[in-house]
């Protein structure tokens, strides 16, 4: 039975909830990001080492992952708006306390909180933009989606830095927490749940929560999504977290501003690999596993490249190789079209819950490894690594593509038959390139 629709879908009022909504994701981004350019002031502040300041960005991480599912039951019962209001109060918390503290614990505990408020956020808004948009443009929408959230990356580079620097520590960070304030305003004024008279929250028992997750997890269509997030998301966020920048200095031997320039640049291809691989998808919704691996391929591609040089790369190939590895940002966000493609609305915050461990668990998993194979093959540590050493220890991205890559083939065959078996009408609709909903949700013009 339909449900009354009040609100029209793909119109205005959805892309109002929509900046609403993207707006706390940038903030989110701002928030887990601003670390990045405040590390030396940290490691000052609360007198630590660099393992220690380096388990801020790991511990964020690892809450972050752990959260996922229970986030997304939590979605799935309450709705966007409810979780959007927690991620803000949570990350507005944690960066205040942030800003006021002086001991690495409490740090550490501010830190924790943020990761928790901003595990809310993402998946908030891809439920939004799956209920409020048309079937036809969500795959734009959440290409968008993911490379507009970067902005607060930028926003985390050059401008914070010179807040810093004219502002000092604990201004800078109280600052950064009241706009957590006004957004909380926003969110509770302008954004829905549903453009119908019901939300499509499920009112899920307690004590069925368990298995309302072994089902949404038992879908084939779940675990394809969150394969293909787990092998193209990963090499991106290690380069950009963590280990890029030593490998251009130390291991290309470019300078620092070099090295800064390009992850800057980074972020601007994902705007541009965004937008094609949003129109690809949309125009070939039955191949988009096909995208993933595609995209996988050429980033393995281009990382072979640079590894197998004789001496340092080359600067245009290192480039290509950074633009390459950027895209599997955008990639990554086609798991989420797949949930989408899988799952009534009622599930999606379950679905993309556990699609979104995936990358984050590979890159945790990748940041260790290549740490550890690092300080096997040069115990001297950081300032003794070379590009020898880098050679071995970021070749340990290629057990995790060819992994992932595998595991994406053996559950697309596996969703398919799913798929084909409980509605045949998909596979000709999906096939033919026209745009299918999952048969719980409403008919939505397309």
């Amino acid at each position: 039975m339909q449900r009354e629709q009040v609100h029209d879908i793909g119109r205005r009022r959805a892309w109002s909830i929509w900046l609403v909504a993207m707006a706390v994701y940038v903030l989110a981004v701002f928030h887990r990001s601003s670390l990045g350019v405040a590390g030396l002031l940290a490691s000052e502040r609360f007198g630590i080492s660099a393992t220690q300041l380096a388990f801020f960005t790991v511990l964020q991480l690892v809450v972050y992952a752990a959260m996922q599912v229970p986030v997304g039951v939590l979605l799935d019962r309450f709705g966007s708006r409810a979780l959007l209001l927690w991620g803000l109060a949570l990350m507005t918390l944690g960066q205040l306390v942030f800003a006021f503290a002086t001991s690495f614990g409490v740090a550490v505990l501010a830190r924790g909180i943020l990761g928790a408020g901003d595990a809310m956020v993402f998946v908030s808004v891809i439920r939004l933009v799956a209920v409020w948009f048309l079937v036809r443009q969500a795959p734009m929408v959440t290409q968008v989606t993911g490379w507009g959230g970067q902005l607060g990356a930028v926003a985390a580079a050059a401008p914070l830095t010179l807040l810093l620097d004219h502002a000092g520590w604990t201004r800078t960070f109280a600052g950064a927490s009241t706009l957590g304030v006004v957004l909380l305003v926003a969110v509770a004024c302008l954004v829905k749940d549903s453009p119908y008279a019901s939300t499509g929250v499920v009112r899920v028992k307690l004590g069925a929560l368990a298995q309302s997750v072994r089902l949404v997890w038992g879908n084939p269509g779940t675990r394809l999504g969150m394969w293909s997030h787990f092998t193209a998301q990963f090499s991106g966020t290690v380069f950009a977290l963590l280990w890029g920048f030593p490998f251009l200095v130390a291991g290309q031997g470019w300078s620092e501003v070099a090295a800064g320039t390009l992850l800057m640049a980074m972020t601007g291809w994902v705007v541009v690999s965004g937008l094609v691989l949003g129109a690809a998808i949309a125009r070939w919704p039955y191949y988009r596993s096909w995208v993933v691996i595609g995209v996988v391929a050429v980033m393995a591609l281009a990382w072979t490249a640079v590894l197998a040089a004789d001496g340092p790369s080359p600067t245009w190939l290192v480039v290509v190789m950074a633009f390459a590895t950027a895209s599997g940002g955008p990639a990554s966000m086609v798991a989420f079209d797949l949930a989408r493609t899988f799952h009534p609305v009622g599930a999606l915050g379950r679905a993309n819950g556990i699609v979104n461990v995936g990358g984050f668990v590979a890159s945790l998993l990748t940041m260790a490894l290549i740490g550890v194979v690092l300080d096997v093959v040069e115990p001297g540590g950081v300032s003794a690594y070379d590009l020898d050493d880098f050679r071995i220890a970021m070749s340990v991205q290629y057990l995790f593509w060819a992994f992932g890559v595998l595991q994406i083939v053996r559950f697309r065959r596996r969703a398919l038959r799913h798929l084909g078996r409980a509605h045949p009408r998909a596979l000709e609709e999906l096939r033919a390139g026209r745009p299918w909903t999952h048969p719980g949700l409403e008919d939505q013009g397309v």
